[in-house]
């Protein structure tokens, strides 16, 4: 499958299953710092107990949110450990931003999220 063909397909499996959160980034410092938040569709999913190791703890979860919505909204790229997650109204703390697992060639598909928080 090429790069194109894959995009469409996480883009239809994300339509059926996934739900709309903000990817949301500060900067500045302070109680009054200006954010900016970008919508995007995500796949939720928590961790399977024999997954938790290493700095996965219980409770983490795993987005999986395409890098092309990401751009669309004008998001700076990358995401990074310290960007935020507000999933169902509720901000989270993205704690690692895989950009390898789900890379076809040098094409990134999508980020793998690990967030905690919530």
């Amino acid at each position: 499958m090429t790069p194109t063909e894959i995009k469409t397909s996480y883009r239809r499996i994300l339509s059926e299953v996934g739900e709309p959160i903000l990817i949301r980034r500060y900067t500045g410092s302070g109680a009054n710092r200006p954010r900016f938040d970008a919508p995007v569709l995500a796949r939720v999913v928590g961790y399977q107990p024999h997954e938790l190791v290493g700095t996965l703890v219980q409770g983490d979860r795993k987005l999986i949110v395409l890098v092309e919505d990401l751009i669309d909204a004008q998001f700076a790229l990358p995401v990074v450990t310290g960007d935020k997650a507000v999933i169902r109204g509720v901000e989270c703390n993205i704690e690692a931003a895989d950009d390898s697992t789900r890379r076809i060639g040098t094409t990134l598909i999508a980020y793998e999220l690990q967030v905690r928080g919530g």
